[in-house]
């Protein structure tokens, strides 16, 4: 393949960690709200979706464009099926984004209590997950991308805690079940994060070994 073909590549690459970085600040914004139960930075994520949206489409645009043109075979016609896919998963970990920030937003409209579930622990594991998976990106890192895939259960197993301690709470207060049930969706929206990012790092592994380690299968 001709110079310029390479140059696409690498520019697609970068628009693709561009992309990554702007997530990556949308979703440390919704868990600032979170944290804060700050209703006007929600906003702000909610509002800022967009530009996520924006940036997807383009890339997606681009990858086909070059799909077209050049007509790559092996490890590049990996790569640009893979960068399709890379693409569409942050797109999604916007909306997560966006998710937890709707939760925020109503959350804080209503009756304040005592209690709390601390989510910092699950946004951390959730944010390192994705870091790594960009990462393992950047650097073609297959061992940094395995471990991302190790990493799902710890999200998982604190996604149940919140879902018992929150059932208590909903016990406690019935009057209040609708309170409690968003506080408990922000853990799903972490979950799928989580989900999210291990899609991402399965996806670099297919672009480094031309395997498909999906739901545990090899091609």
């Amino acid at each position: 393949m001709s110079a310029y073909f390479q140059k696409e590549l690498t520019e697609i690459k970068k628009k693709i960690l561009t992309l990554g970085a702007l997530v990556e600040k949308h979703i440390q914004m919704a868990a600032e709200a979170l944290y804060e139960n700050d209703a006007d930075l929600a906003g702000e994520v909610i509002r800022g979706d967009y530009e996520i949206d924006e940036m997807e489409v383009k890339i997606e645009e681009e990858c086909l464009k070059v799909l077209a043109l050049y007509q790559p075979v092996a490890s590049d016609l990996r790569f640009l099926i893979g960068g399709i896919k890379i693409n569409n998963e942050l797109e999604r970990i916007g909306d997560q984004a966006v998710n937890i920030a709707e939760r925020v937003e109503i959350i804080a409209r209503q009756k304040k209590y005592n209690f709390v579930f601390d989510y910092s622990k699950m946004v951390e594991k959730a944010q390192n997950m994705l870091k790594m998976s960009l990462d393992s990106f950047v650097n073609f890192d297959l061992d940094l991308a395995i471990k991302v895939l190790t990493l799902d259960d710890e999200v998982d197993f604190i996604k149940k805690k919140a879902y018992d301690k929150i059932k208590e709470a909903v016990n406690t207060h019935t009057d209040s079940a609708g309170y409690f049930i968003n506080l408990l969706l922000v853990s799903r929206h972490l979950e799928r994060l989580a989900d999210h990012a291990t899609n991402i790092a399965e996806e670099v592994i297919y672009l480094i070994e031309g395997e498909i380690v999906r739901h545990g299968l090899k091609s």
